[in-house]
């Protein structure tokens, strides 16, 4: 069919008058896609929804159901058979999260302490990032070198000091992100709870999430740790938009105890970062505070339900206030001398 050299024309002007627009809609909708991915959700079944009301993801990563929701417990307990090592009253140092871009300056602050003081430092972050080279998760941290931070480790252990490692434990955006059974869900059903961070909440009542942590404590136990500080260890504060099945309390103090009762021993303590209520487990324990100042100290340690508030109770505080003496108090290792 011979098309007439007007028509032929016209239909060049069209094609050329619509080129940019069809551009301009596939890069729209190229970019749409792009950006409609931080607010990718999924369901318990598998399937992707999209939901606006929450916070985007910082890498917009979109979501998967894992093929086994549960982690085999492994871990040693060879240690319960050394003599045991009885809890005291202690005073020490915490590494703030900040220092540790520069982990030669903290090597050389503890190097500097006294013989036997408590230093305390974080491991992991809320996204589920290791800052050391775990066997547990290959999900290292950009920001902070792990090659220093396991030669730090290392050199921790050989150090006559009382080491603390600490960590999120029920906060952890990688481990909800493949672990959906093991999550706490949004109220509305179908998706987990994600906070203002972008982050997961991991539920303490998950034979899952039990068997997670348990990998990370005896993992930092073998490496020399003489106690582990189970930070966020609550249900996600100050929100109603969460599904809860069964007494938050309860939930929390049957987590702590089965925790106490696989990783704990005679000279290896498991502790807690108190931000919910919940009956601390009995052993070698303790309950670590925050935010607290000195004229609360005293109701503090009144409502603790811990054996020996001197000892079983740390305040974490930059204050010098003496109202803290009487219990065990870790302060900023930054200010130490």
């Amino acid at each position: 069919m011979n098309i007439p050299y007007r028509t032929k024309r016209v239909l060049q002007r069209i094609g050329v008058a619509l080129l940019p627009v069809l551009v301009l809609a596939l890069v729209a909708g190229v970019c749409w896609y792009i950006w409609a991915q931080r607010y990718v959700m999924y369901t318990a079944d598998g399937h992707a929804i999209l939901n606006f009301e929450l916070p985007p993801l910082s890498d917009g990563q979109a979501a998967q159901k894992p093929d086994e929701p549960e982690v085999s417990i492994r871990y040693d307990s060879g240690a319960s058979d050394l003599e045991a090592v009885e809890l005291a009253q202690m005073v020490g140092y915490y590494v703030e999260p900040g220092d540790l871009s520069n982990l030669d300056v903290v090597k050389a602050q503890i190097q500097a302490l006294p013989s036997g003081t408590p230093v305390m430092i974080d491991v992991k972050s809320i996204q589920g990032a290791f800052y050391y080279s775990s066997t547990v998760s290959d999900t290292r941290s950009n920001q902070v070198d792990i090659q220093k931070m396991d030669e730090l480790l290392a050199w921790l252990k050989k150090q006559n000091i009382y080491a603390i490692a600490k960590f999120p434990a029920l906060r952890d955006y990688t481990y909800g992100l493949n672990h959906v059974p093991d999550g706490v869900p949004h109220r509305s059903g179908g998706y987990l709870y994600q906070d203002d961070d972008g982050c997961y909440w991991l539920n303490p009542a998950s034979q899952g999430t039990l068997s997670f942590l348990t990998q990370i404590i005896v993992e930092l136990r073998n490496l020399g740790f003489d106690e582990v500080v189970l930070d966020d260890f609550c249900f996600p504060q100050n929100t109603d938009k969460i599904k809860v099945d069964g007494d938050r309390k309860e939930l929390l103090t049957t987590a702590a105890a089965e925790l106490m009762k696989v990783c704990a021993t005679n000279r290896f303590a498991l502790s807690f970062v108190k931000t919910e209520d919940f009956t601390p487990p009995t052993g070698r324990s303790r309950l670590y505070i925050t935010g607290k100042d000195a004229a609360q100290a005293a109701q503090v340690a009144a409502n603790s339900g811990v054996a020996d508030p001197a000892i079983n109770l740390v305040f974490l505080t930059e204050l010098h206030d003496t109202r803290f003496d009487v219990y065990s108090v870790m302060r900023p290792l930054s200010g130490a001398h």
